[in-house]
């Protein structure tokens, strides 16, 4: 009876473990066009498969990633509310794209290592797309 309660057990544990497998979330960024006359860009959340960065490209019409004006750490998993501190000034009207980078590629953990086009802490991808959100900076 023991034998096949710790087999029940082990099972219902594989199967859950399967379930959570097949509905993970997939990474993503969410955030609205906001202010930035406090110097402070935020994602109302994000979601990444592992610890990497937010990171804040200037952009236009084009969606091309220009660029780095702020970046902040994120955890794996959903994180709400994260804000990178603007590294120089962003005017009203100007397109900025948040963007999931990894942690991966560098040399130090725990250090943003990425320039723009470098492999470092570089743009996550999920089927070759961008995992972003373009906001207008008001």
């Amino acid at each position: 009876m023991k034998t096949f309660a710790t087999t029940a057990a082990a099972l219902t544990l594989i199967a859950g473990a399967a379930l959570a497998d097949g509905h993970a979330m997939a990474p993503s960024v969410t955030a609205a066009d906001q202010s930035v006359a406090n110097g402070v860009v935020s994602a109302m959340e994000i979601t990444a498969m592992e610890n990497g960065w937010l990171v804040v490209h200037r952009t236009d019409a084009e969606m091309k990633p220009g660029p780095v004006v702020a970046y902040a750490p994120i955890r794996a998993g959903a994180t709400n509310d994260v804000a990178a501190i603007l590294t120089e000034a962003v005017a009203p009207g100007e397109m900025l794209m948040l963007m999931v980078h990894g942690e991966t590629g560098g040399t130090a953990t725990g250090i943003f290592e990425y320039t723009l086009g470098a492999v470092e802490d570089g743009p996550v991808r999920v089927d070759g797309n961008l995992v972003m959100a373009v906001i207008t900076a008001e």
